[in-house]
Order: structure tokens, then C-alpha cells, then sequence
């Protein structure tokens, strides 16, 4: 065998100086959101100088930073000037109707970023250094920032998960939409079914977000507000769907067949529960995106985990559920 390589592959030593440096990407990017650059280099013409003067900062700074986006993928250096690349053009520049600029506010919040700094520490103990439970203290005032910032990201999911709990199902319905947040999957549910109605389960600062953005949509009259703890509320119903959307990831397995006991309870016969979560394989390590997901629960919750399809199938049997039905989509 070549001393260069092993069982597994080529010795990378760079990979470990990569992810030692991983911080500077992130601050990297969240420096050019902070400053305005994607739409500078949109509005062109991309030179230093131009862009300097747009994000009222030095052109060393801004050449610097630009090129180090280039580096990685971002942007593109041609002749001096910088453009964008087709994801940067989509998901970064403020013009873009799918742009996502504003979830960094929610990702780089202390409360998501600094546990992180004291990995070794929640390592040893099993369980987020944050006060209380973490993200999921009550009225946690994370949430807010969630549900004003974080729409972007979940807006191409509403649709199609709406579709999957309307399929079959037509005319007057009651939905109860848990940890509402943003309320866009009620919502999407109100305007694909003129005839249903929807509650909103959430912390009431939170609730007056979803509202807001059920106004925009045309569906306010339609929209109910239930503001509290899932797992104190009562739930009223009964209900033809319930929605449980990026909620189950951050509880223990017992936390989550309660919860969904109570679900179970509240629903017509025939009725549906949707989960949309973060689903690793089997193997818990792919693909990376959902995989990883894991970690972001173990520095943010006391117990939260990423949870694989039979670990979801079977929070559902043993909650009383029976013709579980997994749709994929892929990441």
C-alpha cells in the first residue's frame, strides 16, 4: 500500500486544517449579508471599488472578503470584477425572491452559535450548556427571530407537504398546525382548501408573526391563534389533520409518543398527522445535511436528536398510529 494512502482512502491532513478554520466560512458569509455585498456584485459592475463604496466599507476589506467567497464557490473573480454564481444569484442576492439571507440572523443568534464553543463540555454530559432547556425553554424568545427570519428556508416545503395532507380529503376541515412558528404550512393548507380551518399552536409572540403572515396571504379569517405549551394546552378539536413540522426533533423519544398520544386523542376518525423532520438513514451518517442535524440538537436541547424513519415509525405505533406512510424528498 502507498504510504499516502488507506483502507479507507487518501490521507487528507487539509481536511483537518479545514475544519479547524470552518469558523471563517461561516463568518465569511454572514459579513457579506451584514454588508450588503450580494446585491452590490447584482447590481454590478463588480469591481472593488464600486462594491467598496455600496457597503460603505474599505476596499481592502471588500477584496479580501470577495475573493475568499470566490475561493469557496460563492462568487466568481473574472478580470478583476466579481459576479454571481446561479446559487448566489438565487439564495443570496436580496432581489431574488428565493433568496434566504435573512435565516442567518436566526443561525448566527448566540443562543444557536456560542454552545458550540463548549462542545467537549455537552459531549461529556449528553445535553446543551444553555440555560434551562435550551431552545426549548418556554417562551424561548428564539422562536420569534425563527418565525420572522426562517420562512425562506421552509417556504418550498409547504407546498408539497399541504398537498400530502389534502390528498383525498376535500371540502370543510379543522387543522391544528403545533409549534406554528412562521404558520406557513397551516397557511399553504388554507389556500389549497378554501374550506379549511386552521389553529395555530405556538408562544403568542410568535402566534402574532404567523397572523401577520396569514393576512398576507388572504387567509386571516380562516386563521385561529391558540397561544401556549404544546404539551399543556388543551388542544380543543376534534381535527381532520394535525402538522408537526421540525418540532419532534427537539425532545426524547418518551417526550415525543406523549406528545403524539395526545395528538391521537384530538383526531376525527380517519384523520392524519404530518411530521416533517430532518430524517437521517440508518446508518445515521447520510446523507450529511439531515445526518448532521443531529448535532445542532445535541448543542441546543437537553435531548433532542435527528431521527431515523423507524425511530419516527415507531414513536407513531406506540402512540396508538397505524398506516404510517413515509414521503421523501430529497435535500
Amino acid at each position: 500500500m502507498h504510504p499516502g494512502n488507506s483502507a479507507e482512502g487518501p490521507l487528507t491532513p487539509g481536511l483537518v486544517f479545514e475544519m479547524l478554520q470552518a469558523h471563517q466560512r461561516t463568518a465569511a458569509l454572514k459579513a457579506a449579508i451584514d454588508l450588503d455585498v450580494f446585491r452590490a456584485v447584482g447590481d454590478g459592475p463588480g469591481d472593488v471599488t464600486s462594491i467598496a463604496r455600496h457597503c460603505s466599507a474599505s476596499e481592502r476589506g471588500i477584496r479580501i472578503l470577495c475573493d475568499f467567497l470566490t475561493i469557496h464557490g460563492v462568487l466568481v473573480k473574472e478580470g478583476g470584477r466579481y459576479r454571481h454564481t446561479p446559487t448566489s444569484a438565487a439564495f443570496l442576492d436580496p432581489r431574488s425572491p428565493s433568496c434566504l439571507a435573512s435565516i442567518a440572523q436566526f443561525l448566527g443568534n448566540p443562543a444557536m452559535r456560542e454552545p458550540y464553543d463548549h462542545l467537549a463540555e455537552i459531549v461529556r454530559t449528553g445535553r446543551t450548556v444553555l440555560p434551562g432547556d435550551g431552545s426549548v425553554e418556554p417562551e424561548n424568545p428564539i422562536w420569534v427571530q425563527f418565525a420572522e427570519t426562517m420562512a425562506p428556508m421552509m417556504a418550498p416545503l409547504a407546498g408539497p407537504l399541504g398537498a400530502v395532507v389534502l390528498e383525498g380529503h376535500r371540502g370543510p376541515m379543522r387543522v391544528l398546525d403545533i409549534a406554528a412558528g412562521h404558520g406557513l404550512f397551516g397557511i399553504e393548507i388554507a389556500k389549497q382548501n378554501p374550506q379549511a380551518r386552521v389553529t395555530g399552536l405556538d408562544w403568542a409572540p410568535v402566534l402574532r408573526v404567523a397572523l401577520d403572515n396569514a393576512r398576507k396571504a388572504g387567509v386571516q379569517d380562516r386563521y385561529d391563534m391558540l397561544p401556549g405549551s404544546a404539551f399543556e394546552v388543551d388542544f380543543g378539536g376534534p381535527y381532520d389533520a394535525v402538522l408537526l413540522t421540525n418540532f419532534l426533533h427537539h425532545f426524547d423519544r418518551p417526550t415525543c409518543v406523549g406528545l403524539l398520544k395526545k395528538v391521537h386523542g384530538v383526531l376525527r376518525p380517519g384523520g392524519r398527522a404530518a411530521t416533517l423532520e430532518f430524517v437521517p438513514n440508518e446508518d445515521r451518517v447520510s446523507p450529511p445535511m439531515p445526518a448532521a442535524f443531529s448535532m445542532t440538537m445535541l448543542a441546543s436541547t437537553p435531548a433532542g436528536d435527528a431521527y431515523t424513519l423507524s425511530d419516527i415509525t415507531a414513536m407513531y405505533n406506540d402512540a396508538g398510529f397505524g398506516g404510517v406512510s413515509p414521503r421523501t424528498r430529497s435535500p
